[in-house]
């Protein structure tokens, strides 16, 4: 399974915010909205992920005064980036050697969509499902 087969399925509706967007905002958002990491872009370009994770370390760090950070205060810098060809499989290695959960995909100069890891987790269940279900079926009606 490709990449760009889980975002057709997923969508690749994206987040985003930018470097001076206040880190309370940047957090008012992933928590309304229910997601975990938000694409930082300056401009056109993605400069930078923020995840639960950065905002953790932030609020450990600054305590009360997280507030007053912006997002490029706290963001991963030059995310690991993959493109829509690469295999799931390939994918789910990057994410774990990498140690990221969040991953924006590319096609090109143009940013497509982004992958979590429960999106990689939950584009497996499904395609084993399927692929058991055939299975089961080839057994069921083998000939005597």
């Amino acid at each position: 399974m490709l990449i760009k087969e889980v975002l057709r399925i997923k969508g690749n509706e994206l987040i985003t915010v930018t470097p001076k967007t206040p880190l309370s905002e940047a957090l008012a958002t992933m928590a309304d909205r229910d997601i975990g990491s938000l694409v930082v872009m300056d401009g056109a370009e993605l400069v930078g992920m923020l995840t639960f994770r950065e905002v953790l370390r932030a609020v450990r760090k600054a305590g009360t005064r997280f507030e007053v950070l912006a997002v490029g205060e706290v963001m991963v810098r030059n995310p690991t980036v993959v493109g829509p060809d690469m295999e799931v499989d390939e994918l789910r290695r990057v994410m774990i050697d990498v140690h990221c959960r969040y991953v924006p995909v590319r096609d090109g100069d143009a940013l497509v969509g982004v992958l979590s890891f429960h999106d990689v987790a939950k584009a497996v269940l499904e395609e084993q499902g399927f692929e058991n279900k055939l299975l089961k079926g080839y057994i069921k009606n083998w000939p005597s």
